[in-house]
């Protein structure tokens, strides 16, 4: 049999969306002579519609919505997933249709309910072993665990969540000697390094449960914040058949195989290893088609940046442009405009129509190399589409070194992105001046260092959102994990965005990542911000301000974030972790870190309750709306730091 698993990008409750990518999907696979084809979990609605599945409506309205699909399956038998509810109950199914007939529905039966997931607020899990039936209009069909068959291939399902739980509950437990085929559509968010855990996942599956394993993953950014990788597999008795590129910009991404069920195969001795996971590479591939999907499904006219010159500006201008490299790399440059909605059908054809002929190389006078060179012309195309895409703004005072203009100057010239220049310090002296009237005393950095820091943060905001809002663009805001994990920002300042790409990434991961890309992506302009030390540039020049001085060192930060709230230790075990990491640590200064970052995270957790919408990266976030929630009030850890 030809199986087949097909990646669909979709949108929450965007019917003409999504019913054009699931007929793509199936007119694809029959093109192929595909005869089973799996769809993703929740394809029909898209994943992310929240609250809505708690609705009467939304179920009701996928439901109407898959009689429209009915049609399109002669010849071929399609899985796809939607919420039934039932009893004022929903359920996450996967329907089975073939020949235009829906033969019934398999329904999950174990919700995800950690990290970014709170599947059992929406859906209730379905016990194992029980059916149902749906009624609709005259019509019934069964709903539970079931198991079908298509060309005297028997197979069962797996949704998801269900084949992360251990092998003696999960479903594939009692399907093995019953089924030839598991099916598993899947809603599974990225992280770096997670496809290697779900290879495996697959792999060994197919082998324990003695069967061939059929894997279908959502693709790209899909409701805002979690991106999905598009992931497709298929294994064999512990063997590889199908495992496709992830991270395509394409709406669909169909991949079929040849399984003959009617050969035996041996079982594996051991799954075959995949090369270590590049996370580097990955972060480049998930942020840019984040940014792409944010960017076109917002209706958004491009990207508007406050380029300070330090490393997480200098990263989000860099992932635009990795954007615009792996978006027209893969579409071509004509679909990659008409896809992002940013540009005029006169801009496309100006653009990317015709290549001019390429004159005679051996007449005399100058060579044009963008002519000679497919990638120079590439990088001259993308770098006109920058200019449209990517806006940036340096806003310096006088405690702005040469260092970061420059750094920032180079950068967005380098990229193609519109540069501009100008200074804050008379909205700054203006501000100042005010209060200083209205308290009557000068405000002074000796007493008064934060306030005068913030206010330069915050002047800052005004004049790059009307920017913004003049060119109907996207506002970006540049904090990173580390800084929202001690609220090292200011709020309405420079946490004012329409979009944080990096805030699930930490500082050390940032600039490490920019060390790589200015060799590995040849970003050379780069090389200014990689020999900088991270600063804020609030404080005067000559106090030689730095963050970690502000706080701690980097790496630091991250293992005691990571200790807290991954391995949820309390601060006197997090402090003894600590030392016994590093023996040769002093244990005071130890002591005084784990204290400041217990204080600051817990006074700043209304900051992260205000943060602009970030995108999920990495194992977790500190996002209270999608990974860690938090009290904004709270006894601080007082008597825990106390008893340090």
């Amino acid at each position: 049999m030809r199986i087949a698993g097909a990646a669909l990008n979709q949108i929450p409750f965007d019917w003409t969306h999504n019913l054009r990518n699931i007929r793509e999907a199936i007119e694809q696979a029959q093109a192929a002579g595909v005869e089973l084809l799996c769809l993703p979990e929740l394809c029909l609605t898209g994943y992310g519609c929240e609250d809505l599945f708690l609705s009467d409506w939304l179920p009701e309205a996928a439901l109407e919505h898959l009689q429209l699909i009915r049609p399109w399956t002669q010849g071929i038998c399609v899985v796809v997933g939607l919420p039934v509810r039932l009893n004022h109950r929903t359920y996450n199914t996967a329907a089975v249709l073939r020949d235009g007939q829906i033969l019934g529905f398999a329904a999950k039966q174990f919700l995800a309910n950690d990290g970014v997931h709170y599947e059992p607020r929406f859906f209730h899990a379905w016990p194992a072993g029980e059916t149902t039936t749906v009624p609709w209009k005259g019509e019934e069909w069964t709903l539970g665990d079931m198991i079908f068959e298509h060309q005297g291939v028997k197979f069962g399902f797996e949704i998801c969540e269900d084949a992360w739980r251990p092998d003696d509950v999960r479903p594939a437990c009692r399907l093995v000697d019953r089924v030839q085929l598991i099916v598993n559509p899947s809603a599974s968010h990225f992280a770096m390094s997670k496809t290697d855990v779900r290879y495996h996942l697959v792999t060994e599956a197919s082998r324990n449960f003695r069967c061939t394993y059929l894997y279908a993953n959502l693709l790209g950014n899909e409701a805002g914040r979690i991106t999905y990788d598009g992931e497709i597999l298929v294994a064999r008795h512990g063997h590889l058949l199908l495992r496709n590129q992830l991270m395509s910009f394409k709406e669909v991404d169909m991949e079929c195989v040849d399984v003959d069920f009617t050969q035996e195969l041996a079982p594996a001795e051991t799954i075959a290893l995949l090369p270590a996971p590049d996370e580097y590479r990955e972060l480049n591939q998930a942020l840019s088609l984040a940014l792409f999907d944010y960017l076109r499904k917002a209706r958004s006219r491009g990207f508007v940046l406050s380029l300070s010159g330090g490393a997480d500006s200098c990263l989000c201008a860099v992932a635009v442009a990795e954007m615009v490299r792996l978006g027209t790399t893969e579409l071509g440059t004509a679909e990659f405009m008409r896809r992002s909605g940013c540009f005029t059908a006169e801009e496309i054809q100006q653009l990317a129509g015709p290549v001019a002929p390429v004159p005679d190389q051996n007449a005399p006078g100058p060579k044009d190399a963008s002519l000679t060179d497919p990638s120079q012309h590439q990088k001259t195309i993308n770098q006109q589409l920058m200019a449209r895409l990517l806006t940036c703004a340096y806003q310096g005072t006088v405690n702005s070194s040469d260092d970061t203009f420059n750094s920032a100057k180079e950068l967005a010239d380098s990229l193609g992105a519109v540069f501009y220049n100008w200074e804050i310090d008379a909205e700054v002296t203006g501000y100042t001046g005010k209060i200083e009237q209205a308290i009557g005393r000068p405000l002074t950095w000796k007493t008064d260092d934060l306030a005068l820091q913030n206010i330069q943060a915050r002047v800052r905001a005004p004049a790059i959102w009307l920017l913004a809002n003049v060119q109907n663009c996207l506002l970006i805001t540049t904090s990173n994990r580390s800084e929202a994990s001690v609220g090292y920002c200011t709020m309405d300042g420079d946490t004012a965005g329409s979009i944080s790409p990096i805030a699930g990434v930490d500082k050390d991961f940032v600039k490490k990542w920019l060390r790589w890309a200015e060799t590995e992506l040849n970003y050379p302009a780069l090389r200014h911000v990689n020999s900088l030390q991270p600063t804020a540039e609030l404080r005067p020049l000559e106090e030689k301000q730095t963050d970690e001085r502000d706080l701690m060192p980097y790496v630091l930060l991250n293992r005691i974030e990571r200790l807290a709230f991954y391995d949820r230790l309390s601060p006197r075990q997090v402090l003894a972790t600590l030392v016994q990491e590093d023996p040769a640590a002093d244990a005071e200064q130890l002591k005084t870190y784990v204290k400041r970052f217990y204080s600051l995270w817990s006074r700043n957790q209304w900051k992260r309750e205000r943060y602009a919408p970030s995108f999920h990266l990495d194992d977790y976030n500190v996002d209270p709306r999608s990974w860690l929630r938090f009290p904004i009030l709270s006894g601080g850890y007082t008597q825990e730091l106390n008893a340090l």
